[in-house]
C-alpha cells in the first residue's frame, strides 16, 4: 500500500519562522496603537505581538521606540502638514504658520503628547518653525527674542490642543456632572461676583474655539516692545 506523501513545505521560509514584515506595516500598526490607546501603550514587545512577529524582527526596521516615534512624526507631518500661502506682512505670516501647525496637530493629539514629552521633532515641520522665527525677526525682534517668541507660541498651541482633547475625551467617557460644574453652581456672588455673573455660561464660553484670537493677541504682545 502506498504511503501518504508528506505535506509540502511553503517555499520562502522554514516552519516556525515569523512572517516577513515591512516598515509600512510597522508604522501602520504603531500608529493605530497610539491613536486608539495613547503613546504610553506603545512598546516594541506590544507592537511585535500585534503584527504577529518578534521584537527582534522589528529591529531590522527601527532601532528603538524613540526612532519609531520620530518615524511616526515624520510620516504624519509628510501626510498632513500642508505649507500654506504666506502673506507679505511678517506678523501675519507668523499667525498663518502657527495656525497651520495647530490645525494639523489638533486632529491627532497624540502627536502633541510626543512632542511635549520628549526631545523629538519632525524635520518636515521645521519649515513652519522657520516661518515663525523669520516673521518675528522681520517684525523687529532679535533672533534670540524670536526664538523665545516661537517657544511662547508653541506652548500656547500645544497647551490649547492638549486641554481641548483631554476635555473632549472626558466628556465622551463620562456624561455625569463634573466637579467644576458643581463648584460653579455654588459660587458666592458676594465673594466672586464676576465668576458668578457668567457661571451658567462658563462651560460653553470656555468651549468656544478662540485659538486664532488668542494667537493674534499673543503675537501682538510679543511685538509690542520692539
Amino acid at each position: 500500500m502506498p504511503q501518504p506523501s508528506a505535506p509540502r513545505k511553503s517555499p520562502g521560509r522554514s516552519p516556525g519562522r515569523p512572517p516577513r514584515i515591512s516598515r509600512e506595516e510597522v508604522l501602520a500598526t504603531a500608529r493605530r496603537i497610539v491613536t486608539e490607546e495613547g503613546v504610553g501603550r506603545l512598546t516594541m514587545r506590544r507592537l511585535a505581538a500585534e503584527i504577529g512577529s518578534t521584537p527582534m524582527a522589528l529591529y531590522h526596521h527601527v532601532r528603538n521606540k524613540e526612532e519609531l516615534l520620530v518615524l511616526l512624526l515624520d510620516d504624519y507631518a509628510a501626510r498632513e502638514l500642508r505649507r500654506p500661502e504666506l502673506p507679505a506682512d511678517p506678523s501675519e505670516r507668523v499667525v498663518v504658520a502657527a495656525a497651520a501647525i495647530h490645525d494639523a496637530l489638533a486632529a491627532c493629539p497624540w502627536i502633541v503628547e510626543v512632542l511635549t514629552a520628549d526631545d523629538l521633532m519632525s524635520t518636515s515641520a521645521l519649515w513652519f518653525v522657520e516661518q515663525i522665527v523669520d516673521g518675528l525677526v522681520e517684525s523687529g525682534l532679535s533672533p534670540e527674542r524670536a526664538v523665545h517668541g516661537y517657544r511662547a507660541i508653541w506652548y500656547y498651541t500645544a497647551g490649547e490642543i492638549v486641554v481641548r482633547a483631554t476635555a473632549a475625551r472626558r466628556r465622551a467617557d463620562d456624561d455625569r456632572v463634573t466637579y467644576r460644574e458643581q463648584v460653579f453652581d455654588d459660587l458666592d456672588p458676594g465673594e466672586l461676583p464676576r465668576l458668578a455673573q457668567v457661571a451658567d455660561r462658563w462651560a460653553p464660553l470656555t468651549g468656544e474655539d478662540t485659538y486664532l484670537d488668542g494667537l493674534r493677541a499673543l503675537v501682538g504682545g510679543l511685538l509690542a516692545d520692539r
